[in-house]
């Protein structure tokens, strides 16, 4: 069993980066602090640290030690918080990982019916690359993640794909720029200036496929794997972009633009992936449950009313 003593004193040295400065503030000498290191070092069999010129530095093996002791001790802190608040209970964390690739408004929209449940709950955001996300998630350091695409067969982890929804995309430009714009869509789109999402988006290929059916030719300036910065530069009429349609009205209103089409020849999907089959957590189930039954849902009563209408 870890002495959790000696776990606290090599997370304090490596927190600090030298035994000195740590020894300061755990009022012990530094040989003292320096023997227990040594002793947990042989405990779990690994070195931790090793030195660089004057200066300590964390081994592989030390990084993923200090990983789960920032864990431990953060939880222990949040402990004494709630004993000294007094609140009804702790909060349940809900630790999710976003794949880069997912738009800012999709992720807020998917993740913020966790945050309104009877059980209270603490909402931890990680973005990252879905393969780095994938592989903490198989690690038990997420409880889900968010993504664009279902599991890549290539990695080896166990997880579950849990489809959220689809929707198709709309092209936005500011007023300014549509007007230079001719005919009717989407042959309006021809030689405009384009923005499009960079290699990790999945819906960047089946874009330019749809272009060239559609006999549709922009011309490409920029690629952005983040996609609100794709969106500050055609708010400032650097060029046409797309968002997913289920979030129209609101680019709209946050970035002053324009509507300059729609297509659902091209679908976005969106994924949870987790660990298990049949999810437990309840921040997870509240998210697949408004996914399916409301934000994907309205696009869907909504082309359907129009479609009535016509």
């Amino acid at each position: 069993m870890i002495n959790y003593k000696h776990l606290r004193y090599f997370w304090m040295v490596a927190r600090e980066g030298s035994i000195a400065k740590a020894s300061k503030l755990l009022f012990l000498t530094p040989q003292t602090i320096s023997g227990q290191l040594s002793l947990l070092e042989e405990q779990l069999a690994v070195q931790l640290f090793k030195r660089v010129g004057r200066n300590l530095e964390l081994t592989e093996a030390g990084k993923v030690v200090q990983s789960y002791a920032d864990d431990i001790f953060s939880l222990g802190d949040e402990l004494q918080e709630v004993l000294k608040t007094k609140p009804t209970g702790r909060r349940l964390p809900l630790k999710a990982g976003i794949a880069n690739s997912i738009p800012k408004s999709i992720a807020y929209h998917l993740l913020e019916p966790a945050l309104y449940l009877d059980e209270p709950m603490k909402l931890i955001c990680r973005e990252d690359n879905l393969t780095i996300l994938l592989t903490e998630l198989a690690a038990h350091k997420l409880d889900i993640v968010i993504s664009d695409r279902p599991l890549p067969e290539e990695l080896s982890i166990k997880c579950f794909n849990h489809h959220l929804g689809k929707c198709g995309v709309t092209f936005f430009a500011t007023e300014a720029l549509m007007k230079e714009s001719n005919g009717e869509f989407p042959q309006c789109l021809n030689n405009m200036p384009l923005l499009l999402p960079g290699v990790s988006s999945s819906i960047k290929s089946r874009l330019m496929h749809w272009f060239k059916s559609n006999q549709v030719y922009p011309r490409i300036i920029a690629e952005f794997d983040d996609g609100a910065l794709m969106k500050a530069f055609g708010k400032n009429g650097v060029g046409v972009f797309i968002a997913p349609s289920v979030t129209a009205d609101e680019v709209q209103a946050s970035y002053d633009v324009k509507v300059m089409g729609e297509t659902e020849d091209v679908m976005e999907s969106f994924y949870a992936i987790s660990v298990e089959r049949k999810v437990k957590h309840l921040g997870v189930v509240a998210i697949l449950n408004a996914a399916r039954e409301h934000l994907f849902m309205k696009k869907v009563m909504g082309s359907r009313l129009s479609l009535r209408k016509l």
